[in-house]
């Protein structure tokens, strides 16, 4: 398989520069390694991994003697597997000023980030890696900070495909696991059965202490079949015959693995009748849609959650944006006690930036109205609109469009 550039990669060969560890997070087969290995290339970095059983144990018992058999430059693969070296890494790092020596890949938990923060402070740059963008598949990546002006999206839309629904569910449909790109339908369905029972079960055996798998794959298809709504733990406790303490706490392990993308709410001192509920998102929508049996892209269109697919899609497109640029930014939804909703803000450099996402070619520009409710906000009103489906940008006031999603 041709090996797809990643947006990320300049991104953490700048930090490299900076840092003596770095660590890239993210699922399961989202192709962490095979990005480090690829920037390795020509290099005498040694390359372990700790899903090997022999060094794994090694490393869990002599972390001093691990090192003296492998020596930086170092790619450890999947360090949450031997924390114990975490320490000796510090260690190693503070007796040499050589920037970037150690690259660990992991499989992103709470408690291993936590670990890895209080032991390597200051040491260590952190970076997240999700499934392929649709920029990364067709070769056409942009590092720049998502802009949601009109101007911007004209330009971008002249320098880019239009893509139409049907491709775009083929897109969805597929998701971004890097191996999955050039698979046909029949062997995509045996690739994410296995994704979830080799991986996803397993890691949840071990990260989160879950001994039941039947209910926590229940639980994994309920999550499935609700993704875009507000979480509502009474129903995906009630659909996996668990309890809402049990369900909580597997929602945990899921977001800590990165299968699950929690979007919070906003959050402002000045409204107290905002809803407090997270928004629930796959992190890819290929897996989500396995998950749910859409066995075809044209069903999943046709779908009455064919909606909430789109808006998932378009909200992980924009956090692998963020994700890879320069820009920082804070994502969350409004949904006040009247149920009065805004799909995504974007709050980057002092601006808020109000999204609608519709999926439909033509949306009701009446929808931008909605955004009227953050006028009571200190922060600064971006540019902002509705992200569809449309085949160009249209303009709908000074500071909101119609913006194409792959126009942005």
């Amino acid at each position: 398989m041709q090996y797809l550039s990643r947006a990320l990669e300049q991104k953490f060969l700048r930090m490299a520069n900076f840092f003596k560890v770095l660590l890239v997070t993210g699922a399961r087969q989202v192709g962490k390694t095979t990005m480090l290995k690829h920037l390795a290339e020509g290099t005498d970095r040694t390359y372990v991994t700790m899903d090997r059983q022999d060094l794994r144990a090694l490393a869990q018992r002599d972390p001093d003697l691990f090192f003296q058999a492998y020596k930086p430059p170092i790619l450890i693969d999947e360090i949450q597997k031997a924390p114990e070296l975490l320490e000796a890494i510090k260690l190693r790092a503070d007796a040499s000023e050589s920037l970037g020596m150690f690259w660990l890949t992991g499989s992103q938990q709470f408690s291993m980030m936590q670990r890895v923060q209080e032991t390597l402070a200051g040491r260590v740059g952190i970076l997240h890696l999700y499934p392929l963008s649709e920029q990364e598949k067709v070769g056409q990546i942009d590092l720049s900070t998502p802009d949601f002006s009109f101007v911007a999206a004209k330009k971008n839309a002249e320098q880019r495909k239009v893509l139409r629904a049907p491709e775009a569910f083929k897109n969805i449909w597929r998701g971004g696991m890097p191996s999955v790109q050039d698979m046909d339908d029949e062997i995509r369905e045996e690739y994410f059965s296995s994704y979830t029972e080799t991986y996803l079960l397993r890691d949840a055996m071990e990260a989160g202490g879950i001994k039941d798998t039947e209910k926590f794959l229940r639980f994994l298809r309920a999550c499935a079949a609700v993704a875009g709504s507000q979480v509502n733990y009474a129903t995906l406790a009630e659909a996996a015959d668990i309890s809402q303490p049990t369900a909580k706490t597997w929602m945990h392990v899921l977001s800590g693995m990165g299968i699950i993308y929690l979007l919070p709410p906003f959050a402002n001192n000045e409204l107290k009748r905002l809803s407090k509920t997270p928004k629930l998102y796959f992190c890819d929508t290929g897996l989500c849609a396995y998950l749910s049996y859409w066995l075809t892209p044209e069903t999943l269109m046709a779908g009455a959650a064919s909606g909430r697919y789109y808006e998932n899609y378009v909200i992980m497109e924009l956090v692998k944006r963020y994700a890879s640029s320069k820009g920082r930014a804070n994502f969350c939804y409004y949904r006040d006690r009247r149920k009065q909703e805004i799909d995504l803000i974007i709050e980057s450099n002092g601006q808020l930036h109000p999204l609608e996402i519709k999926k439909s070619a033509s949306p009701d520009i009446k929808e931008v109205k909605k955004f009227d409710l953050m006028k009571s906000e200190t922060l600064q009103r971006g540019t902002g609109g509705i992200v569809c489906l449309a085949e160009e940008p249209i303009p709908i006031s000074a500071t909101d469009s119609i913006l194409p999603h792959w126009a942005l």
